[in-house]
């Protein structure tokens, strides 16, 4: 479907309302992209039990269709980022992992981005923060502020753990940051983007914003902490012997974070302090929604949101991302097109992040490369229950998941298998790999892997 005369704005991270509008022939894109921010303020069964300060994100998702089962095709940056971006999924490339070069690659660096897609259409191009992650996109941007990580505060670790053997400072640390909000390169960020969209504008533009938060560290102003009272923190929900029936591929997989902060009672604190850095986040994020809605493009924009994976904050004993299990695969997507959405949609069919390059290029009339994996959601942007069978792979280092509507099924590297029953087991609890009663579900979903080489860097590695 092609759409014509109105803008097209892609915020990865969140979106405004947006009407057709006669003046443009192509859509304008903002893309918004968040790093590390899970799931935890969408209501749903396994999910946070208590309440996200992020109304700016909300809003969003209320003026058009909200994605509740969006996975990415790999829980880590680099690889979640350039299947993204390039089209390529993981288990064809081997990237499926931080780390690898990804020049080295042929089918990486033959393949054709999707911003370069726009910018050979005549787009305006800007970009500001974190957006790729070791992949060059191939775009002239003509407008770029550059992702860094603020300073960390004096006194660091605050949290009294978050150091290497060797005495070296670790990003696993949070509490309040020593900088005024107006320094944090977040805001700077998101000032940079308010500027791209406040320009006057003679052709299309494509403005991708990526905000680093809430990855860690978990440094913030004091006043997002001051949202979340520590007596009033609900932790999410954790069952003692939760890895019994995890294989040991699995286990190699799950960090030492979250022991350390039981044992240093940081555990409240640090869920907390992700809630705080989430509040950050979307408080930079509703300051660029803002000016888009002040500005002469508000009524002639496309929005898009997403986070590039998810993020454990205790579940399954994990605290990070790097797993194939919900939380670290979920991520939050969102759109509103002109035209085609309607507000307060929820679509809980599986969907891909890789299928946002082939719903742009779509909806912005672009040619599609033919080597782009993902399916287009142009169909449910319309209407939400429309048909969409496409299981979503997602791959880790030699690891590999499918999610359908109903099933999780992780066959790792020696091959050995979980799987879940969403419906019954929103939590992931219960491992029904070995019941006889599921053998047929099994060896339906095994079908659906994909069964693929990765670098020898990755083979192993924790």
């Amino acid at each position: 479907m092609k759409l014509v005369n109105f803008s097209l704005i892609v915020l990865v991270a969140i979106t405004s309302q947006v009407a057709v509008s006669t003046e443009l022939e192509k859509p304008n894109v903002l893309l918004l992209m968040v790093d590390d921010l899970n799931t935890w303020m969408l209501k749903k069964p396994g999910g946070y039990p208590g309440e996200v300060v992020a109304p700016n994100i909300k809003q969003l998702a209320a003026s058009g269709v909200q994605f509740t089962r969006a996975y990415a095709a790999s829980p880590k940056c680099s690889p979640s980022r350039t299947a993204l971006l390039t089209g390529v999924a993981p288990w064809r490339s081997g990237h499926t992992d931080n780390g690898l070069i990804i020049k080295d690659n042929p089918l990486l660096a033959e393949a054709v981005s999707f911003p370069k897609l726009f910018e050979e259409a005549g787009y305006y191009m800007a970009t500001s923060g974190k957006i790729s992650h070791g992949y060059s996109d191939g775009v002239s941007w003509e407008k770029v502020w550059r992702h860094k990580r603020d300073p960390a505060p004096p006194g660091a670790p605050l949290n009294g753990f978050a150091t290497a053997k060797s005495g070296k400072l670790t990003e696993r640390d949070w509490g309040t940051t020593h900088l005024a909000e107006s320094e944090m390169n977040d805001t700077l960020v998101a000032d940079s983007a308010i500027e791209a969209l406040k320009m006057e504008h003679d052709r299309p533009f494509f403005i991708a914003c990526g905000l680093f938060h809430p990855h860690m560290p978990w440094y913030v102003p004091q006043k997002y902490f001051d949202l979340y009272p520590l007596d009033e923190i609900e932790i999410p929900p954790i069952k003692e012997d939760d890895l019994d029936d995890i294989p040991e591929p699995g286990l190699k997989l799950i960090s030492g974070t979250y022991a350390e902060a039981l044992q240093h009672d940081q555990y409240r604190k640090g869920v907390q302090a992700y809630l705080a850095t989430t509040s950050y986040a979307d408080a930079q994020i509703g300051r660029v929604l803002e000016a888009l809605a002040k500005g002469p493009y508000s009524d002639n924009t496309i929005v898009v949101l997403m986070s590039d994976h998810g993020f454990h904050v205790g579940e399954k004993h994990h605290w990070q991302k790097g797993t194939l299990w919900e939380e670290a695969t979920n991520s939050l997507l969102m759109f509103r097109v002109p035209g085609i959405t309607k507000p307060n949609q929820v679509c809980e069919r599986p969907v891909s992040l890789m299928d946002i390059y082939p719903t742009l290029t779509e909806l912005a009339g672009l040619g599609l490369p033919a080597a782009v994996d993902g399916n287009s959601l142009v169909g449910l942007l319309s209407d939400v229950e429309a048909e969409h069978n496409h299981p979503v792979l997602s791959a880790y280092q030699e690891h590999v998941s499918v999610r359908t509507e109903n099933y999780r099924l992780i066959r790792y590297g020696d091959g050995s298998i979980e799987l879940y029953d969403r419906r019954k087991d929103p939590h992931e609890w219960i491992n029904l790999s070995g019941n006889p009663e599921c053998t047929s579900v099994r060896e339906d979903l095994i079908k659906l892997l994909p069964d693929f080489e990765v670098p020898e860097y990755v083979r192993g590695k924790k």
